[in-house]
């Protein structure tokens, strides 16, 4: 039988450990050759937790043994992706690249044809995370979130896309995140998310026609970034001296989601020709098998006036009464 993505060729940055590993996996496993990517081998790498201790003030994080164990077996880069590939009878070649630098990125894009003869699918995977509050966030910390996320895809869409406009075929997959909703402590990751969001729903719209898809999709499934976070989150409470209560269903249900990003199957769908109607779609998925489709956003409701402009008086009574009628302040219902 032949396999989903057969004879096609991807392009995944970001994808020499996390959830980029598990999508270069699950791609090839499904028929594709695979460029694997990131900006440097293991060793000489910025630290997954690097970031994370910025936000806490320069405190090193602390990481339980278990955590430490599956950070150790989770990280790699991009030569160990692809050798990984290729054992399993794959074909898979690595690019070290730095897609922030335009030159660079253009070199990743061009390795999938060197290599391959054309690009087919390009996951714009590669991420800077961060946490913590807005208000100790630096423009260094704003500028490794926002750039990676923005400027790492734009980059590479725009070497990627005459390709596939030649071929008359492409698929296009950017790694958002639910932050993109606005998550508290999440500002620089949340913005640079629904920037790629609208990004992706722009290009979508243009792109088309040229028989190339663009979707998002917000994955949760375990990585070192998910470790990091945990240990960053209690870091900062011992920090603070706050008790820390484990609510235990939950923490079951979130460890259940992350699983392997091997398991995010749904991707190599929206990969294929089958997927050819679905584009400017936003979806949120988990390792643990979850799978939802965003909805697109839409006026909930609306005042109108013809004529004069409303005068305040007009407004004090019609906004209250018709405008926000059914609106719940986010100040009610914040996430942590």
């Amino acid at each position: 039988m032949k396999r989903l993505l057969e004879g096609k060729v991807a392009v995944v940055t970001g994808s020499g450990q996390g959830v980029g590993r598990g999508i270069a996996l699950l791609l090839a496993k499904q028929g594709a050759r695979v460029v694997t990517n990131n900006r440097k081998p293991k060793g000489k790498s910025r630290p997954v937790s690097e970031f994370r201790a910025v936000a806490l003030g320069g405190s090193a994080l602390s990481y339980n043994e278990t955590e430490s164990d599956r950070l150790n077996k989770l990280s790699g880069d991009a030569e160990s992706t692809a050798q990984e590939i290729v054992n399993a009878g794959g074909e898979a070649v690595a690019c070290y690249a730095d897609i922030l630098d335009w030159d660079s990125s253009g070199q990743l894009i061009q390795t999938a044809v060197d290599s391959f003869g054309r690009i087919d699918i390009l996951v714009n995977n590669a991420a800077g995370l961060g946490f913590g509050p807005f208000q100790e966030l630096t423009r260094e910390d704003w500028s490794y979130q926002v750039d990676a996320k923005l400027t790492g895809a734009f980059n590479c869409m725009k070497h990627a896309v005459p390709h596939m406009i030649n071929q008359g075929y492409g698929r296009i997959l950017n790694t958002a995140s639910d932050a993109w909703t606005g998550i508290a402590s999440l500002s620089a990751y949340a913005a640079a998310n629904a920037g790629l969001v609208a990004l992706t729903k722009s290009t979508a719209k243009e792109l088309f026609p040229a028989g190339i898809t663009v979707n998002a999709f917000c994955p949760q499934a375990e990585s070192p970034g998910h470790l990091s976070f945990k240990a960053t989150l209690r870091t900062a409470l011992e920090q603070k001296g706050a008790e820390i209560v484990v609510d235990e269903d939950r923490m079951k249900a979130s460890e259940a989601a992350h699983g392997p990003a091997e398991n995010l199957t749904f991707l190599a769908y929206l990969a294929s020709v089958e997927a050819s109607n679905i584009s400017g779609a936003v979806f949120s998925i988990t390792g643990g098998g979850d799978i939802a489709l965003y909805s697109e956003p839409a006026h909930t409701s609306q005042i109108r006036k013809e004529g004069e402009a409303w005068t305040m008086e007009e407004l004090r009574r019609a906004v209250p009464a018709g405008l926000l009628r059914d609106y719940v302040s986010i100040a009610r219902n914040r996430e942590f």
